[in-house]
């Protein structure tokens, strides 16, 4: 997470991008886009970067269009990673953003979501995001996760998940290498019980789903091929 790919590619943040609104749940900020009626959520957790990053926010708003009630909190409390900040690189920053955190917002969200009637939620988190993911795949917190371009998480984490899971890596990623990716995939193998999908994408690299350049042609073929993947896993579980 210490690596300098964690910090590629950073967006200019907009709190207002978007077609979606910022409310409060579970006294976070969060952006919310899709039909508040709906009975099926998925939560979508940042990277370092947090939640006003717009290709994320263009993303919720591509998966509330297919009818989910999207939910993209700050579990960063307003302070997202700043590259300009000399005086908190990311060792530093880490410290008060530990994904633990992230854990336990996530569940204060989960529970405010069930508590308006929501019956089935899916969470998807990228790169410190997906360590918060794994961590609720573990319990019955969600029906189903996707780890894009994931940071922190271990093959014992792995281990441990009960939930259907996909896994979308990165082949040039120096965070997650390929080679854990696969032991991911063999984990997984090895547990009839959950469904898993694991892919690599070729040629890119660490954070190409949300931290693409939108002129980039190739960049966003390949940021949308994981999208497409990642909403045909929760269209699969999330019903």
């Amino acid at each position: 997470m210490s690596g300098p790919q964690c910090c590629e590619n950073p967006p200019t943040l907009s709190s207002s991008s978007g077609v979606g609104a910022v409310t409060e749940i579970a006294g976070l900020k969060s952006y919310v886009s899709g039909p508040s009626d709906s009975k099926l959520a998925i939560l979508l957790i940042s990277d370092i970067f947090g939640y006003e990053a717009p290709n994320l926010r263009k993303l919720a708003d591509k998966v509330a269009a297919a009818g989910y009630y999207v939910v993209v909190p700050d579990f960063l409390y307003g302070d997202p990673y700043d590259p300009s900040n000399a005086e908190k690189p990311v060792p530093v920053w880490i410290k008060s953003h530990g994904p633990d955190k992230g854990v336990e917002d996530a569940k204060q969200v989960i529970a405010a979501l069930r508590g308006k009637g929501i019956s089935s939620i899916g969470a998807a988190g990228f790169c410190w995001g997906a360590k918060v993911v794994v961590q609720l795949a573990k319990s019955d917190d969600i029906q189903a996760g996707v780890l894009l371009h994931p940071s922190f998480v271990t093959v014992d984490d792995i281990k441990e998940v009960i939930k259907p899971i996909s896994i979308l890596g990165a082949e040039n990623d120096h965070l997650t290498l390929p080679e854990l990716v696969k032991q991911f995939e063999a984990t997984l193998s090895s547990k009839p019980e959950v469904d898993f999908f694991v892919k690599i994408f070729p040629g890119v690299s660490h954070g190409w789903t949300v931290r693409y350049q939108i002129e980039d042609e190739n960049a966003v073929k390949s940021a949308e091929e994981a999208h497409q993947d990642m909403l045909n896993w929760f269209t699969k579980f999330i019903k």
